[in-house]
């Protein structure tokens, strides 16, 4: 086995997990509070990934910015966060809070049409073609070119970022909705809306800050992806938001930390697919693995069969 070669696959799978995770968080956060399948959270990513190339072209771009390149990161990433999560309010509010009561359906079909309907946006703004963050991967940049280089493990500074980012913002958020007031008030929702609403919890606005704070994850993941895979183009959330949905199944679509785990697997089972056996085919075993939990465990590694009354 060559083990260099093995390792690098482990450090991208941990990039790509890192990012599916965060995906992922979003889509388990929402499905948790309301019983929705959000699938326009993978535009709401890919728009996070614009706000991000809109920072750099409105700084002069990223091959001679007005500010210093970790400045720059910083703004992109406020930016996409910000962004990203005041969409995700907006979406809620004109999309899925008219059909709340509504069959389960409706809100599906709602979403698929929030998708399409970034997605073309995003095409007549920017034009399909790719667009690329790659004016930072430059000779000597200290983003690409440093990082830890010992032995077989070689990972640049910018894969670093996106790992300890995605990281500390999923401790931050599971700390957030087991310790604060208002994630005490996200569990009672997700447990029984109507018992939460009687005991003077405000279910709408906990709702609203439930999208915000999924829809901010999913900004600055889009950003990561920008960072470390240079292109961005407006079909991006499409297959990422199916893997981001695939990593919720897998861990159990409603438990926080299943979302962490189930990313990380699916990102680590992409770079060894795309490694050891081809690149043509690493979709059809990502979503060969969501089949078989389907089959063999419905519930996620992380989730718990519904209790059925009788």
């Amino acid at each position: 086995m060559n083990v260099d070669f093995f390792v690098q696959q482990c450090v991208n799978g941990l990039t790509l997990g890192s990012v599916y995770a965060l995906i992922a968080l979003g889509y388990t956060m929402i499905y948790g509070i309301l019983k929705l399948l959000n699938f326009a959270h993978g535009e709401v990513y890919m728009i996070g990934a614009f706000i991000g190339y809109g920072v750099i072209t409105g700084l002069g771009g990223a091959a001679d910015p007005s500010l210093p390149v970790v400045v720059v990161i910083v703004l992109m990433f406020l930016a996409a966060t910000l962004g990203s999560g005041l969409l995700g309010v907006v979406v809620e509010r004109v999309a899925y809070r008219p059909l709340r009561d509504a069959p389960r359906i409706a809100p599906l079909i709602s979403a698929l049409g929030v998708s399409f309907f970034l997605q073309s946006s995003v095409v007549l703004l920017f034009t399909p073609d790719y667009k690329s963050y790659d004016a930072f991967n430059l000779p000597g940049d200290p983003l690409f070119s440093k990082g830890i280089h010992t032995g077989p493990l070689n990972i640049s500074l910018v894969r670093i970022l996106v790992i300890v980012t995605a990281l500390v913002l999923m401790v931050a958020l599971t700390l957030f909705v087991s310790r604060t007031r208002l994630g005490k008030a996200m569990r009672a929702v997700s447990f029984d809306r109507e018992a939460a609403s009687m005991m003077g919890i405000d279910v709408d606005r906990t709702i609203v800050m439930t999208f915000l704070i999924a829809s901010a994850l999913a900004g600055a993941a889009g950003v990561m992806v920008g960072l470390f895979l240079s292109r961005i183009y407006f079909f991006m959330g499409f297959l990422a938001g199916l893997k981001g949905f695939t990593a919720a199944v897998v861990g159990g679509i409603g438990s926080i930390p299943g979302a962490m785990v189930g990313g990380l697997l699916i990102g680590i089972a992409e770079a060894f697919s795309t490694g050891y056996i081809s690149t043509t085919f690493y979709d059809l075993v990502v979503f060969a693995l969501l089949i078989a939990f389907l089959l063999i465990r419905p519930q996620g590694l992380f989730g718990k069969p519904e209790l059925k009354k009788v």
